[in-house]
């Protein structure tokens, strides 16, 4: 079983970084011929960066466009942040102080990672109009999100597992050394959520995660009036790289 684990995981982190840096690489290398910002725009580059951040860290448009929208999101978003940083401690040795301190929000975050994938969730499945664009892969991503989520709080509230030994099993997969995996079923049936998680991350709808940065109706500044900008196919020859 440690073996079998350890061989998925191996594959699952190939997939997801090999998958991730095609998708980004597709994404710098595609030309974005026009000036298309959403306005009102920041005019210099220094502003994009500023408008991006608060982008990523605050969901400035969906909360100007949909309010229960945004809360939704930002429960997940916010849970699952503080999750991802408390795993933290099975990766690293010896724990850093700020991981330490972010543990005891260990089932409040879970709960809050959970509560907003469930809002997602009855949204798709009640709103008519949300309903008629989600196709079966927006269901099962959420399904998958909530049943790491909730395979993992089966770990802490009903079944506890030995996690010094899944440590030491991770710690060794780091060094290409294959250690001794717990055979809790909680456990297994979460670590099996997560790997398929990242084997289907770099071909889904997640992948927003870092397509946000290429969206050029937000990395562009809103600069048209005072450069001509004109796309590569549209120079001159003897202009053209």
């Amino acid at each position: 079983m440690s073996v079998l684990f350890a061989l998925l995981f191996y594959a699952a982190t190939a997939v997801l970084l090999g998958g991730l840096g095609y998708k980004i690489a597709q994404y710098a290398r595609t030309p974005a011929p026009l000036r298309i910002p959403t306005t009102p725009a920041p005019l210099t580059r220094t502003g994009v960066a500023v408008r991006m951040a608060r982008e990523v860290a605050l969901f400035e448009s969906l909360f100007r466009g949909n309010k229960p929208l945004w809360a939704f999101a930002a429960v997940f978003h916010l849970g699952l942040l503080l999750v991802l940083l408390r795993h933290l401690r099975y990766f690293t040795e010896p724990v850093w102080f700020w991981v330490v301190w972010v543990q005891p929000l260990a089932v409040p975050a879970a709960l809050a990672m959970m509560a907003g994938l469930a809002a997602l969730l009855a949204r798709r499945l009640v709103l008519p109009r949300i309903r008629t664009i989600t196709g079966p892969s927006d269901i099962l991503m959420l399904l998958l999100l909530l049943g790491i989520g909730a395979s993992g709080m089966a770990m802490k509230m009903v079944a506890h597992t030995d996690i010094m030994a899944v440590k030491a099993f991770f710690l060794g997969l780091m060094r290409f050394h294959i250690g001794a995996l717990p055979t809790d079923g909680f456990l297994l049936l979460h670590l099996l959520l997560v790997a398929a998680l990242m084997i289907v991350f770099p071909f889904s709808k997640l992948l927003h995660v870092p397509g946000v940065f290429f969206s050029p109706t937000r990395n562009q500044a809103d600069d048209a009036r005072e450069r001509r900008h004109v796309a590569a196919w549209a120079l001159p020859l003897d202009q053209r790289r």
